[in-house]
């Protein structure tokens, strides 16, 4: 299994959390209100899982392995996924402050730049970065990768973090009707 076969997993289940918040969104400009439990286990889903787990192996392994192979970190791809990951960042911010004070317009609107943010993102991913990222490996140097990536899940995250947000993931799909991954099939350590 290769490093960005995890990834690409994980980036399903991030999408089907972001046809959640798509619906969020709806349900709150069609009512003049939000789910706020729904809406906060999304966005908590994406600071841990999407941001904290995800790109945290993609920012502390995944890039500066690229670079190693003389990707350029400040005009390659590689930087734009991070100056992307900081993007997004700031949008979990400030839903998490619209939910905090209850405002649906900045939630809706903040939430839909993320969404969009997140989807291009995701595409560039998996349709550009990723395969760069398996032609500059060796086999030894992948496995060396995914090593990394599961320490991320056990010590990093905590045992049972990643089981955890999958089932908030599934939950939230459940709840809104969104067609379910559940990213076990990829997901580090056999999870």
């Amino acid at each position: 299994m290769k490093p960005t076969e995890i990834l690409s997993s994980e980036h399903r289940v991030i999408k089907q959390v972001l046809d959640c918040l798509d619906q969020i969104i709806a349900n709150a400009e069609r009512t003049g209100k939000f789910d706020k439990a729904s809406a906060t286990d999304a966005v908590n889903f994406f600071r841990t899982f999407a941001d904290q787990c995800h790109h945290g192996k993609e920012e502390a392994y995944l890039f500066p392995a690229m670079e190693a192979k003389g990707f350029s970190r400040e005009s390659g791809p590689t930087g734009v996924m991070r100056a992307e990951h900081e993007q997004g960042r700031a949008c979990v911010r400030q839903m998490r402050e619209a939910i905090a004070t209850g405002t649906v317009q900045p939630f809706a609107a903040t939430g839909r730049r993320y969404s969009e943010l997140l989807r291009q993102h995701i595409q560039k991913e998996d349709h550009c970065l990723f395969g760069m990222a398996d032609n500059a490996f060796s086999a030894a140097e992948q496995a060396a990768l995914l090593a990394k990536f599961e320490k991320v899940e056990a010590e990093e995250m905590g045992a049972g973090t990643h089981e955890k947000f999958l089932g908030i993931a599934e939950a939230l799909a459940k709840k809104f009707g969104v067609a379910m991954q559940t990213g076990r099939e990829h997901a580090c350590c056999h999870h």
